[in-house]
């Protein structure tokens, strides 16, 4: 156990925020990142963007995830911005943002990103104060829901795993038969087009 809190410790030390720049354009392109979230689960996304309101650039945030579903979606942010949404099944999203200059100067804003889910979102600080826990308690549970994320997580890349290979055993298998049939089919024909000539040739008295 401590082995395995030791490194929920060591992972969480070396995630840190992302920071993007994101230059502004009077037709701007996107810049996202893309994440995972798996089923069910809270996701926190934490934005500190420079700049300031009527500085010219109007940066604009959207969270969408790969069925299309549109999470959050936020007009000229600056400063600290803070978007959550819970995840309807396990799917990847996309943190967008866009950068309008609505001035004759073209810039940039620098953003700093971090997004945090499941156990990680939480309001830990909240579940301390409503359950009375110790702090060792609280990081105790914190560990205990990461371990639980992460063994969830590696079954469902076992089960997807799994249906990859029976998909590609099915096809291969099916791949096979149709070459089968194709062979067949060829054969058929040859022996079909030497019986023609053959008949043809002896109407011909050719042979």
């Amino acid at each position: 156990m401590l082995r395995h809190l030791w490194l929920i410790g060591f992972l969480a030390a070396i995630v840190s925020a992302l920071h993007l720049e994101v230059l502004a354009s009077n037709n701007p392109s996107p810049v996202c990142i893309r994440d995972f979230v798996g089923q069910d689960q809270l996701v926190v996304i934490t934005i500190h963007s420079s700049g300031h309101r009527g500085d010219g650039q109007v940066l604009d945030l959207k969270v969408t995830d790969s069925v299309g579903n549109v999470h959050a979606k936020k007009k000229d942010i600056y400063g600290k911005t803070k978007v959550a949404f819970t995840s309807h099944s396990a799917v990847a999203f996309d943190v967008c943002f866009t950068n309008s200059a609505s001035g004759p100067h073209m810039g940039s804003k620098q953003v700093e990103l971090d997004i945090e889910s499941g156990a990680a979102a939480r309001d830990w600080n909240a579940v301390q104060a409503m359950e009375k826990l110790k702090p060792n308690e609280v990081e105790l549970r914190r560990s205990n829901e990461m371990l639980r994320e992460i063994s969830d997580e590696l079954s469902y890349l076992k089960l997807r795993e799994e249906r990859m290979r029976n998909t590609n055993e099915s096809t291969n298998s099916r791949v096979k038969w149709f070459s089968v049939l194709i062979i067949l089919a060829l054969i058929g024909l040859g022996v079909w087009q030497i019986q023609y000539l053959r008949t043809y040739f002896k109407a011909k008295h050719i042979i």
